[in-house]
């Protein structure tokens, strides 16, 4: 299955499973766990490397049962602009963002009433965005915790501040061991080597990343000769005084001796690595690290000699990325910065990046859809980072396709229910490129169509005249013709022209881009389209462009505009009577939803079977499917509320389910559906589940239940993970996907409150 619900990759608010054991600790978890008793924000400070990040983690995952909503994680380390926090938490949140609103005040209305934990991971960069995101969450949500960790307090009103200092000494030699051992497997530790071992961590002073790179290198030299490498390279630094160096220039050191027990080869690829701001694929690394002294084909092995100097770090559970922790990718900065490779280096990425989203736009209408998707999702750390540098590195020509790889990414946006961000990357983009240009033209319509879906038809109408205006002088023909008939609909609905002339335009640009056989314009014409004959009252004639849109999208293998077409389809035919294809069709448009993550239109999905629901008196069903519907969706600030009777469609069933169950009943079913993600939504749907039984009550990272709260299908998942079975193994054993696998391994562990595969028992079959 699809990604967009968090099948595939674990999705930012949930806890990451633990690659390597937990080591001490004992004293500096108690002290964060007992912070919270009296206060609602805990900051854990320390220098990089010290372990802050670990700690928090390890914490989070043991406080299911005291925040039912759940421990939701941010992960800000690849985040550099600090304007796109809020909209990066409403991600974390699995929260679309809301018409009208902007993304901190979706992010607080929807945390209101809720009890959960929030990790805001790497505050550093960010601190003055982080602290006041963390007042006003701490004013404005009562019931509302934040765990941060930083490299500096954010001095926020009623923050409980604990300084993470180093492993203590035992602590620090069992982790060098057991890291050692992992590396160098036949490795013997005697009672004779005790002294040696205990001088290593003292001189490393118990920093966890500084005894992990050291360990590494046991795998060429003994553990004698180690600690006389170390012990002299500390010497000539600091001039034999053990105190002369902070834990901060200990830290340094370590990662410099590492560096220059790199290769040429590798020293130069870990400089260059260093431009990415998130994870990497191994394509990626060699078009943008190739050059000079290292060709394409000469990437692998110096990146191979980084992972086992763990350098590099292997992430995903079939190692098929990677990346640099903060403190070893500034390391490589500073080297590139010093090379004077820089600049080539920094062009190269941006270069990988435009090409990415030539390769999405391109892909889109294929079958390679869903998988780009997953591409660009695992990219977008580095994609923010080289809309900056476009932006803002002063090349030329670089802000205009800066421009138009925002624009391209507009199905992205969209997906991720993310418009805010995308219309902020178009818009300084736009700042940028005053000027006449394709880049220009495209940036207008796309910023237009979200603020179709953001139900601002004036703004709408704005850019859609302007990106008509500005194509049509640069010979623009898609974008001039898209624009002309969105202006045509956009008009009958505001009531500027009549809806028979408005419908004329919008007719005549769907049969001339029908005849070129566009795939973009037939796919908005044919899924916006069928919504504004809908809405002007032409019911057949939506159902009509329906049915065409779906027949030649169905030809190409793609799923977004298909699952919204056909989700359209389905509420229009249920407007129109049809009691029996509409929710099946809703139901199927429901499971193309989550190969992309369309959350939106989930939540148009889940409308209408709610009325499917009250329908056959099925009323508890019909509640929780009302309160993810309405959670994803503000019907009243929606575009899609323009259509006849739906907002009188769901009140109507509001009321029915209110009158059927009591009103304590339906607000409390209502609220388990508004906490519903998406992936829980599915498989609720899936089962044709009414109550408690099959429906999780929370989101988010808590425990929920225990076993009983398993699938079939996840208990005998489960019986395979507590075999030993990989993911790839398990989806062999149960003729499924390894995607699916991955999603139910997630999907467990989140429901049994656990932070690794590990701790997950085998469960009797139901």
């Amino acid at each position: 299955m699809g990604f967009g619900f968090g099948f595939g990759q674990r999705r930012g608010g949930h806890l990451p499973v633990e690659l390597t054991s937990f080591v001490g600790r004992t004293e500096e978890l108690a002290l964060v766990r007992g912070a919270f008793e009296g206060a609602r924000l805990v900051t854990l400070v320390g220098p990089g490397g010290v372990g802050k990040s670990r700690t928090a983690l390890r914490v989070a995952a043991g406080f299911g049962e005291r925040f039912p909503d759940g421990v939701w994680l941010a992960e800000l380390s690849a985040l550099r602009d600090p304007e796109l926090i809020p909209a990066t938490l409403a991600a974390v949140l699995e929260l679309p963002e809301q018409s009208g609103m902007e993304p901190l005040d979706a992010v607080v209305a929807h945390l209101q009433g809720r009890r959960l934990l929030i990790v805001l991971d790497t505050c550093e960069h960010l601190v003055d965005a982080c602290a006041m995101l963390s007042d006003i969450l701490l004013r404005e949500a009562e019931g509302v915790s934040v765990l941060a960790t930083s490299r500096q307090p954010l001095d926020v009103p009623g923050e409980h501040c604990l300084q993470i200092a180093p492993l203590a000494r035992e602590d620090a030699l069992e982790l060098f061991v057991q890291r050692a051992r992992a590396v160098a497997p036949g490795l013997a530790v005697g009672d004779g080597d005790r002294g040696r071992l205990l001088a290593l961590v003292d001189r490393l002073d118990g920093i966890p990343l500084a005894l992990e790179l050291a360990a590494v290198r046991l795998r060429a030299v003994p553990l004698a000769e180690l600690v006389a490498r170390l012990d002299r390279r500390f010497e000539v630094l600091t001039g034999g005084r053990r105190t002369a160096l902070t834990r901060h220039q200990t830290l340094r050191t370590a990662i410099g001796w590492s560096h220059e027990l790199c290769t040429p080869e590798e020293r130069l690829l870990w400089a260059r690595l260093s431009v990415f701001a998130g994870s990497f694929e191994l394509a990626a690394a060699e078009q943008v690290c190739a050059g000079g002294e290292l060709q394409a084909g000469g990437v692998l092995e110096p990146l191979i000699g980084l992972v086992d100097k763990s350098v590099v770090q292997r992430v995903g559970e079939d190692g098929g990325r990677y990346r640099l922790l903060d403190t070893i990718r500034e390391y490589g900065a500073d080297w590139l910065e010093e090379s004077g490779g820089g600049a080539a280096v920094r062009e190269g990425h941006f270069a990988y990046l435009r090409d990415l989203g030539v390769r999405f736009e391109d892909g889109f209408f294929t079958p390679r859809q869903v998988e780009l998707h997953h591409e660009v999702r695992a990219g977008i750390a580095d994609l923010r980072a080289g809309l900056e540098y476009a932006y803002e590195s002063g090349v030329p020509g670089r802000a205009e396709e800066g421009l138009r790889l925002a624009a391209r990414l507009w199905p992205h946006w969209r997906a991720c229910g993310a418009l805010s961000e995308g219309r902020y990357w178009i818009e300084k983009g736009l700042e940028r490129v005053p000027g006449d240009c394709s880049a220009r033209a495209w940036g207008l319509l796309v910023t237009g169509m979200f603020a179709v879906w953001d139900a601002d038809p004036t703004l709408a109408l704005r850019q859609m005249r302007q990106a008509e205006a500005v194509a049509a002088r640069v010979g623009e023909e898609l974008v001039e013709r898209l624009a002309r008939g969105y202006v045509g609909g956009l008009s009958a609905l505001c009531g500027d022209v009549s809806a028979a002339e408005g419908l004329a335009v919008v007719e005549e640009e769907r049969r001339i881009l029908v005849g070129q056989d566009n795939l973009l314009g037939i796919a908005i014409h044919h899924y916006e389209g069928a919504l504004v004959r809908a809405v002007l009252g032409d019911v057949p004639g939506a159902l009509e462009l329906c049915e065409l849109g779906l027949a030649r999208l169905e030809e190409t293998g793609e799923r977004q505009m298909h699952a919204s077409t056909l989700g359209a389809y389905g509420l229009i035919s249920w407007l129109a009577g049809d009691r029996t294809e509409s929710p099946v069709r809703l139901r199927r448009a429901l499971e193309e939803v989550a190969e992309t993550g369309e959350v939106l239109v989930a939540g148009l999905c889940c409308l209408g079977l709610s009325w499917s629901a009250v329908y056959e008196k099925r009323y508890v069903r019909a509640a929780w499917l009302l309160g993810y519907a309405e959670n994803a969706r503000r019907l009243r600030s929606d575009p899609i509320a323009l259509l006849p009777r739906l907002l009188e469609q769901q009140e109507a069933a509001g009321r029915e389910i209110r009158a059927a169950l009591g009103g304590e009943q339906f607000d409390r079913w209502r609220g388990v559906g508004a906490r519903l993600s998406g992936r829980e939504v599915l498989e609720a749907v899936r089962g044709d589940v009414d109550t408690a039984g099959g429906v999780p009550g929370a989101r988010g990272g808590g425990r929920r239940g225990g076993a009983d709260a398993l699938t079939r299908r996840e208990r005998e998942v489960a019986a395979l993970v507590a075999q030993g079975l990989s993911n790839r193994e398990i989806a062999e054993r149960l003729v499924i996907s390894k995607r699916t696998a991955d999603a139910h391994v997630e999907h467990i562990l989140a429901k049994l409150g656990v932070g690794s595969r590990g701790e997950i028992p085998a469960v009797p079959e139901a």
